[in-house]
């Protein structure tokens, strides 16, 4: 295994570790929205694409704009 090979697999797995500690804990917190769900499957699959950077900075990027888009329409929803 190379050592860029080794630093994905710890991304991921340290990834997966917040994630399941998200999902462990979101009972005390309001249910979260789809859009959360698909940026961050597009940030998870920006991670494993990571050997070619175009791929993976743009799943990467549609990741985040969507995440940033989910915050402004909750923002909105409660005002």
């Amino acid at each position: 295994m190379e050592a860029s090979q080794i630093y994905i697999l710890i991304a991921i797995v340290s990834f997966l570790a917040i994630a399941l500690i998200f999902f462990l804990t979101r009972r005390k917190h309001k249910k979260e929205s789809v859009l959360t769900y698909i940026a961050f499957i597009f940030i998870i699959l920006g991670i494993i694409f990571g050997d070619n950077r175009y791929v993976s900075y743009s799943l990467m990027g549609v990741g985040v704009a969507i995440a940033i888009v989910d915050i402004i329409l909750k923002e909105k929803k409660k005002k």
